[in-house]
């Protein structure tokens, strides 16, 4: 599988996204500037990563969104390639118009950093077919900003089309229907607030996050 992980001033989950895709495929991923212009020829997935691109200033995942880098991430998704986005990654796939919906402060205004309790609600997709739909699984979330939110129309569809990935078990940021994840139309593009890169080895304490990329592996090679 050749990846490429998009790095942008004030990431700082994109060593820990790139380790846990060559831990399972076997291969480094290509390191993508945010000046980049073009994706490079061959690229299977794009992960785009936590942290706090551009400061988190005006908004999360605002600046980022208009970086040249991801102009050339929107155009491979629209040719099929695979794109990931954990939490930050989640903000600015939003804001780039990948997925619908945005990602508001918690309900509490409270930074949430621990291990939650995820439900798989739909495993027919390339980044979760290595679970059991309904499995539940434990990965960690760091965020400040992961209460989804969408119009009840969006919210209806994401439902109804199967788009919801991931769910909390439990109101972790008041998320609206407790959305962990969620799909784009074409199947190829997810966006997640846990992040899976963090579970990938026992010495993480659990492995849950792996099949994530072990799923994505057996999808695209």
């Amino acid at each position: 599988m050749k990846a490429a992980v998009v790095v942008f001033p004030g990431s700082n989950c994109d060593r820990d996204l790139a380790v846990a895709i060559e831990e399972v495929s076997g291969t480094a991923p290509v390191m993508l500037w945010h000046r980049e212009t073009e994706v490079p020829d061959g690229v299977d997935l794009i992960a785009v990563p936590g942290g706090f691109s551009y400061g988190d200033y005006l908004r999360s995942g605002a600046m980022a969104a208009r970086s040249p880098v991801m102009r050339a991430v929107a155009d491979a998704a629209g040719r099929g390639v695979a794109v990931l986005g954990v939490c930050n990654g989640f903000q600015v796939l939003t804001e780039v118009g990948l997925l619908p919906g945005a990602l508001m402060r918690n309900a509490g205004l409270a930074f949430v950093c621990r291990s939650v309790a995820l439900e798989v609600a739909n495993n027919q997709s390339i980044f979760t077919s290595g679970y059991e739909a309904g499995e539940e699984i434990a990965i960690p979330v760091a965020h400040h900003d992961g209460n989804y939110v969408a119009d009840t129309d969006v919210l209806d569809r994401l439902e109804g089309e199967g788009r919801v990935a991931l769910r909390y078990a439990e109101s972790v940021n008041g998320s609206a229907r407790n959305i962990a994840g969620i799909i784009n139309d074409a199947g190829n593009v997810l966006g997640l607030m846990p992040h899976p890169e963090r579970v990938i080895e026992p010495a993480h304490g659990r492995t849950d996050g792996r099949r994530m990329f072990e799923s994505l592996l057996a999808a695209v090679g």
